[in-house]
């Protein structure tokens, strides 16, 4: 297969390791059975190489914005820093700029300055690290931004692991949390990733009530999407779906291998790996253009 498109991104280099950029620790490495000769980092160059082999031609990569910096354990990735790898790259990465409640206008600015100067194609948000549930008022001026910026975002839905043991976060994205926000913002193309974990079903309902929901499956290995999540790609939400790795925590080359495991069918199976996502995030179609 190729031609697949990861919406689900994150940067795990020597540097953003060294940093403290990547907001897990040794536990949470442990927990999702990340190899121990990869925890020092992966470069951009390496990680290439393993979509190459995945069959991945673009990753959306997330310059992360993880919480209030004015509290310990909360970190970013800068969007220059993202910028500068698209820039690179401009065939194999687009960039979603993370955003921050806490920073007022100056946040909007940043958002509007994000897209507009680095060609970013989207938003990403984190509910959980900042302990506010999906539809808390103080996300509304970002959303309403994005709505004017003509960008989806995508948000954190489900269940929240432990990654550090000195911070842990509450799991305040509960999937009918986005009811009320595409209401709001019928304009605005909104995206649960993590599948909603626990919380699959109710992630499912809502996205086929609102044509402005969708649901990102990353975050856990195609072989545990469960049931109804796989009936829903392979059917009547094939229109619905997109496929992430998030990145430190499922390898490419397992997730496209595990998805192909499944035996979705053609059509659907196009739509998930690839056409929702050159759809929703208006990216260049170029070849090649069938993963089947």
């Amino acid at each position: 297969m190729s031609g697949i498109i990861d919406i689900v991104c994150n940067l795990f280099t020597e540097e953003e390791v060294r940093l403290g950029r990547t907001g897990v620790d040794e536990h949470f490495l442990d927990q999702v059975r990340f190899p121990q000769e990869l925890r020092r980092g992966v470069s951009v160059e390496a990680y290439l190489d393993k979509m190459d082999r995945a069959g991945i031609q673009r990753s959306l990569l997330i310059a992360v914005r993880a919480g209030d910096l004015r509290v310990k354990h909360s970190f970013e990735i800068p969007y220059e820093r993202v910028a500068d790898i698209c820039q690179k790259y401009p065939e194999r990465f687009s960039g979603l700029a993370g955003v921050d409640p806490t920073r007022g206008i100056a946040g909007l600015k940043e958002l509007a300055h994000a897209v507009r100067e680095y060609g970013f194609v989207g938003a990403h948000l984190y509910p959980h690290w900042f302990e506010m549930a999906p539809d808390h008022a103080r996300y509304y001026p970002l959303y309403a931004k994005c709505a004017e910026l003509e960008i989806p975002i995508m948000m954190q839905i489900g269940h929240c692991l432990r990654y550090q043991k000195d911070r842990v976060l509450p799991s305040v994205g509960r999937p009918i949390t986005l009811d009320r926000l595409a209401i709001d913002f019928p304009e605005l193309t909104l995206i649960g990733i993590h599948l909603g974990y626990p919380w699959t079903e109710e992630m499912i309902a809502v996205a086929w009530k609102h044509p402005n929901v969708y649901v990102a499956a990353d975050a856990y290995a195609p072989r545990h999407w469960g049931e109804s999540f796989v009936h829903f790609a392979n059917s009547w939400g094939q229109d619905k779906v997109l496929f992430g790795t998030d990145w430190p925590v499922i390898d490419p080359e397992r997730a496209v291998r595990e998805v192909e495991e499944l035996h979705l069918r053609p059509e659907p199976k196009q739509k998930l790996l690839r056409e929702n996502a050159l759809r929703l995030f208006r990216l260049p179609e170029s070849p090649p253009a069938s993963i089947i």
